[in-house]
C-alpha cells in the first residue's frame, strides 16, 4: 500500500463515517428515533477519526510535508466531508507521490527514525497504531460525549 492509496482510504472512511454520524444525528433529533443511530455512528466515527488523524501523520513525516499542511489535513477531519477534498488537493500538488521511505540520505531525527520503524514493521505498527487508538478512544469513551446528556 502506497503512502496515496492509504491516504485515500483513511480520508474516504472518513467521509463516510460523518455520513453515519449525520444520520444517526437526523434519526435522533429528526426522527425522534431514539440515540442508537448517534451512539453507533458515533463511535464507529470517533475511531475512524482518531485512525484517520494518525495516517495523516505518518504519510505527513513520510512525504516531509510542513506544519502547516500537517495541521490543515487534521483540520479536514473536524469539517464534515473536507477530507475528500484535502485529499484531492495535496495529491494534485503531488503531496502524495513517491513510496515509502525506508532510510534517510542524512542526519534521520526522532519522527524520521519512528516512520522508519513503522514503514519496516507494518504489522507489528499496525497493531500497535490499532491499540493506541482503541485506548485513547476508550479513555475518550470513559469520559464521555463532547455535549452534556439531554434530560
Amino acid at each position: 500500500m502506497t503512502p496515496r492509496s492509504l491516504f485515500r482510504a483513511a480520508a474516504v472512511a472518513e467521509l463516510v463515517t460523518w455520513t453515519m454520524l449525520i444520520a444517526g444525528m437526523v434519526l435522533k433529533y429528526g426522527l425522534d428515533a431514539g440515540d442508537w443511530g448517534v451512539r453507533i455512528g458515533g463511535g464507529v466515527h470517533g475511531f475512524v477519526f482518531l485512525a484517520y488523524l494518525v495516517v495523516t501523520t505518518v504519510v505527513a513525516v513520510n512525504r516531509r510535508w510542513s506544519f502547516g499542511a500537517l495541521v490543515l489535513g487534521w483540520a479536514s477531519a473536524v469539517v464534515p466531508y473536507a477530507t475528500v477534498p484535502f485529499e484531492v488537493a495535496v495529491a494534485r500538488r503531488g503531496m502524495l507521490e513517491g513510496p515509502w521511505r525506508r532510510g534517510s540520505e542524512g542526519p534521520a531525527g526522532f519522527w524520521d527514525r519512528l516512520l522508519f520503524f513503522v514503514v519496516r514493521r507494518p504489522v507489528v505498527s499496525i497493531g500497535i497504531g490499532v491499540v493506541a487508538v482503541a485506548l485513547v478512544f476508550s479513555g475518550l469513551l470513559v469520559v464521555g460525549p463532547p455535549v452534556p446528556a439531554r434530560d
